[in-house]
């Protein structure tokens, strides 16, 4: 049951995202900032100890591994293959205004992707408030980004758009069964993507940034995950 709440949640997050986020400029520095500590303690508490968890997942599937770390090298892939669609995206919206959408087909398939792994993890109780927190933060500040950026083209269309990649995502997750191979493969794509996404919209630049939040949302985030995984054996 919690991870359909999850993905209601998500659903709701990118239908709503820009009204989550305060108009105060004082306020949204340091809510953007607080958000970007969870983003940030989340890829290297959560996302990096995960794939060297999945790189054991493979190593049963695959015998003699020349590397012991294949899985990371998909990760980077993902990372490389994200960033270079994002930067077509960024070279082509100064002369072409419809590149915009570009961008919302891009976001709705690694929603997918991410809500996808989500739901075949089969998270409950304590670990689906955990995973909530950290995603759906970093939902709303993907999704006010793109607001931002073309805020009556999203409203219209772009968010219900974003929206159906997590619909499609929670149904692949609850009812197409893939082998645990598979998974790990798809996890470490998406979480290179992720890390990028998160550097790239959630690590608030010197301007805009509210250091102290910032700090205080690391260590608020890396502690309770070291408390869950010492509690409950993640």
């Amino acid at each position: 049951m919690s991870a359909y709440l999850l993905g209601v949640l998500f659903i709701i997050i990118h239908l709503f995202a820009n009204h989550f986020i305060p108009a105060n400029r004082i306020r949204r520095r340091k809510w953007l900032s607080f958000s970007g500590g969870l983003a940030v303690s989340y890829v290297f508490v959560y996302i990096l100890p995960s794939m060297h968890s999945e790189q054991e997942t493979v190593e049963l599937y695959i015998d003699n591994l020349t590397m012991e770390s294949e899985l990371y090298f998909v990760g980077l892939f993902g990372l490389l293959l994200f960033y270079g669609i994002q930067k077509t995206y960024a070279k082509q919206s100064k002369e072409n205004r419809s590149s915009f959408w570009l961008q919302v087909i891009f976001f709705a398939i690694y929603n997918m992707l991410i809500v996808y792994i989500v739901m075949a993890s089969n998270v409950a109780g304590i670990q689906s408030v955990f995973y909530g927190t950290a995603i759906g933060l970093h939902f709303i500040a993907v999704a006010h980004d793109l607001w931002r950026e073309n805020p009556k083209q999203y409203n219209l269309v772009g968010r219900y758009v974003i929206a159906s990649g997590i619909i499609i995502g929670w149904i692949i997750g609850v009812f197409v069964s893939l082998s645990s191979f598979t998974q790990a493969i798809i996890f470490a794509f998406i979480s290179g993507a992720m890390i990028l996404n998160v550097l790239k919209h959630e690590l608030p630049n010197e301007q805009h940034a509210h250091f102290p939040t910032f700090c205080f949302g690391v260590v608020f985030y890396t502690i309770i995950t070291f408390a869950l995984k010492f509690f409950f054996e993640w």
